[in-house]
């Protein structure tokens, strides 16, 4: 998910929670307090997610890593100087 979607998909759901707590308590401050308790529960579930993208990324170009082609973590250079990369 993108950061227009979450930020589009962020805002309904703070809406939602303020109207409907609004209508269920009658009271601004407590649908207030609820909106910014969810905005923050999202914003947090979302670095996570980013964060998990990130490590999952990382770890599949380790795994994955084949010594003959170029080492893109050593500027460029060749792992083993004797062979030509294989691209």
């Amino acid at each position: 998910m993108n950061f227009p979607q979450f930020l589009v998909g962020m805002t309904a759901a703070a809406f939602v929670v303020a109207l409907s707590i609004y209508l269920a308590t009658g009271s601004i401050w407590k649908a207030l307090g609820w909106t910014i308790l969810t905005l923050i529960v999202l914003q947090l579930g979302y670095f996570l997610s980013v964060v998990r993208l990130i490590y999952r990324a990382e770890r599949k170009t380790h795994s994955d890593r084949d010594p003959r082609v170029l080492d893109r973590r050593d500027c460029m250079r060749f792992r083993d100087s004797g062979r030509p990369p294989q691209i």
